[in-house]
């Protein structure tokens, strides 16, 4: 956990999307906050400890007129569309978080990578288990903006990729170029002026903020920091100010979390 010292900023100062805005001062009190996402590893030794069962792994709700495939458990997976299936998204039976893009899939050798498939409600039973909570959107970005504005791509003055996002036309293909095309291990890249990795990348990350009323069969929760499939051409969402909406009980193959603690003591100097 790094400890953040409390201030305020512009929250939505960087306005690319209607929903970032409008532009206001936001004043946040120090906490701690996790250096990475969670990885399989720590959510695999809460499971361990409690049995817990994910969303994913449950029966879903039977929604009348559903297809077959959304009545057994599973979850959403990006694949890239092709001419005989345009959809980006599909419902695959067998998603959880330990087979995170369906049964031929397997987190063996991937301790490190941050856990995805994760529901809100299972971001929260973790954080309980673990004495601590999810940020709020406000506590989320404070982090990672770190003090200065955010880039409009996280990109070093010699064009290199700083974080595990999408590198060509989404979502035709990915290039690689930051050495990735899905999910990277936590912590691989620098981290920001805070200390902390993969705030801009890697996995959405879940916060506590509400979103209002958006087009959704149910409620919905603000994800930010983007991931590693946020590409120039299409979201763009690699920046802290951005923020998008997730239905609370649906996870996906590019979804995690991390906490934050605002009862612990700060560092003393």
């Amino acid at each position: 956990m790094i400890w953040v010292e409390g201030g305020s900023f512009v929250m939505g100062d960087d306005l690319l999307y209607p929903e970032e805005g409008p532009p206001r001062t936001v004043s946040v009190d120090g906490f701690w906050i996790s250096q990475t996402e969670v990885t399989n590893a720590q959510f695999a030794e809460f499971v361990s400890a409690t049995g817990y069962v994910t969303t994913a792994e449950r029966e879903p709700p039977q929604i009348e007129g559903a297809p077959p495939e959304m009545r057994q458990p599973g979850s959403a997976t990006f694949r890239v569309p092709t001419p005989g299936n345009p959809n980006w998204w599909a419902w695959t039976v067998g998603a959880h978080w330990r087979m995170p893009n369906g049964p031929a899939s397997s987190i063996e050798g991937r301790a490190n990578d941050p856990v995805v498939q994760i529901s809100y409600d299972d971001a929260l039973a973790y954080a309980e288990w673990a004495g601590m909570s999810l940020p709020s959107e406000e506590q989320w970005e404070y982090a990672a903006r770190a003090g200065s504005d955010s880039l409009p791509e996280p990109k070093d003055s010699s064009g290199a990729p700083q974080a595990n996002y999408y590198q060509g036309v989404f979502p035709a293909k990915d290039l690689g170029e930051d050495g990735y095309t899905s999910r990277s291990p936590a912590g691989c890249f620098e981290p920001n002026a805070f200390g902390l990795h993969d705030m801009i990348g890697n996995v959405w990350e879940w916060t506590t903020s509400s979103a209002g009323r958006v087009d959704a069969p149910g409620p919905v929760n603000v994800i930010k920091g983007g991931s590693f499939l946020c590409a120039a051409n299409y979201c763009a969402r690699y920046r802290p100010a951005a923020r998008q909406f997730q239905e609370r009980d649906l996870g996906t193959d590019h979804i995690g979390f991390r906490l934050v603690d605002t009862q612990g003591d700060p560092p003393s100097n």
